[in-house]
């Protein structure tokens, strides 16, 4: 059943209530009980029984459910390192010890460079840069707001441009069902690659960081988040609430432990490092057809396991001690895996109600010629941010541009960029997104306030980039 314009009611109520209230949980499940009632034919009931059960349903999905435990236990990760003296240890060799780190600047740049080398998995950068970073900003008065710009800002930009992960193998089968329909011809990866240059949106918001962290010249929301962290030491404005619970995020390190770097290096390296293997594992050899899910899932649970050996040989936790301060970090990341359940879930009732599809529609037989490109960006913004999802943008989008670029003959590459780009701004913007919400929690960011401070840097890039998708449509067709 087509549903036409009421499909957007949904994640439209979510994202406005969300954004009036500052309580994302509950306009997330305002925006599936819609979404059923439409869905219902309007029986209000059955629409609220439906609604529950779309929720639980989340679970049957193994990805989900995997994706679930992951956010659970990194919390056990970042009380674990934080408890053992890691992370202390780590602020004592960046700002004494060494002095790499020196200032705000400084510190922000340490987040930065995070989240542009770590590109195999966008939640494992926004995690690490966050985690890493945090306790740094924070000893130099860095707002929340700010580090979860940073983090946000680099980690899908980047793993869209170096699209050596799932990114690159999503978008290389989308493209390749093209090809073996006879629409274009040519060879996916090919493509994907000549792309990349002209994913403007992903290269500005890069660039952009880059030059508010080197000049300060912030503006409009999240100038007042920096003046105000910078004179009153408030990280957070006054009745913030932060993703993340304290019990995951200010975890003082045990009485009588001494700080050491390696405490927090060794369990975040382990992370790093076993994430690419094993999307090389469950990819039977290709990095490419890795399971994301599986091997941030199988990654954490190897930190955790190397935390409780390297914490023991050390005698800091007894196993008690050990499993208490796991269970804590748990339970603080309870409201971070109850947003990204109901964030999930109204994906799904979305994605019945075909809102990306009927987005799409709107602008399917009416693209002319050189607008061609700025157009499907835009409308890449608009599905992203309404569905909360990248992914889910580029399998909707990518079909259908490729099919109106060929029809209008329009740059391929250039198309694709397109595409890649707007689903990434959308995202970026979007309340209901897994990789804002994760933004907001690896910070320990208030969502609503990392949405609000973050969303006119987006817009300008976004206006950019708009305004270069018009100048390249014209020069190549």
């Amino acid at each position: 059943m087509d549903y036409g314009i009421l499909s957007i009611l949904p994640p439209l109520i979510a994202i406005l209530f969300a954004i009036r209230t500052k309580q994302v949980l509950i306009s997330l499940f305002a925006g599936i009980y819609v979404a059923e009632f439409i869905l219902s034919n309007y029986h209000p009931l059955v629409a609220m029984m439906n609604s529950v059960n779309r929720v639980i349903v989340v679970f049957s999905q193994a990805w989900v459910t995997k994706t679930i435990f992951f956010a659970f236990l990194i919390g056990a990760v970042i009380s674990l390192v934080q408890a053992s003296g890691g992370v202390q240890g780590f602020i004592n060799f960046l700002t004494i010890k060494t002095k790499m780190v020196r200032n705000r600047k400084s510190a922000m740049m340490l987040a930065y460079v995070i989240g542009l080398i770590i590109f195999i998995e966008s939640s494992i950068t926004i995690l690490i840069s966050g985690i890493v970073a945090r306790p740094v900003t924070d000893k130099y008065r860095v707002s929340r707001e700010k580090l979860a710009y940073i983090c946000d800002s680099t980690s899908a930009s980047v793993c869209g441009l170096i699209p050596l992960n799932g990114w690159g193998a999503t978008l290389i089968g989308l493209i390749g069902v093209q090809i073996s329909s006879g629409i274009i011809q040519g060879n996916a990866a090919d493509i994907l690659i000549r792309s990349l240059p002209y994913q403007f949106y992903s290269i500005l918001a890069i660039l952009f960081v880059l030059y508010y962290i080197k000049t300060g010249r912030d503006w409009g929301p999240m100038k007042k988040a920096e003046i105000r962290a910078i004179n009153t030491g408030m990280l957070l404005p006054e009745g913030a609430v932060p993703l993340a619970s304290k019990d995951t995020t200010d975890v003082a390190p045990k009485t009588g432990v001494k700080p050491q770097t390696f405490n927090m290096l060794i369990p975040i390296l382990t992370l790093i490092v076993l994430m690419p293997i094993n999307l090389m594992i469950t990819g039977k050899g290709n990095i490419m057809d890795g399971d994301g899910a599986t091997s941030v899932l199988w990654a954490v649970l190897a930190s955790l396991t190397v935390s409780f050996l390297l914490y023991k040989s050390q005698k800091i936790f007894s196993i008690s001690e050990f499993m208490n301060i796991t269970y804590k970090g748990i339970g603080g990341m309870i409201p971070v895996a109850s947003i990204l359940i109901f964030a999930f879930a109204i994906g799904q009732s979305i994605a019945d109600l075909g809102t990306g599809a009927y987005l799409a529609s709107l602008v399917e037989n009416s693209i002319h010629g050189a607008f061609g490109p700025a157009i499907i960006f835009i409308l890449g913004c608009g599905i992203a941010f309404a569905t909360g999802t990248s992914w889910g943008t580029f399998a909707i989008l990518i079909p259908i541009s490729i099919q109106m670029a060929t029809a209008l003959e329009l740059n391929i590459p250039l198309t694709v960029g397109a595409v890649v780009s707007g689903a990434i701004m959308g995202d970026h913007c979007s309340p209901i997104s897994d990789t804002t919400i994760l933004a907001s929690m690896a910070s320990a960011s208030d969502h609503i306030d990392h949405v609000k401070t973050q969303l006119p840097y987006a817009l300008l890039a976004a206006t950019i980039a708009l305004i270069l998708y018009i100048l390249m449509g014209f020069a190549t067709t």
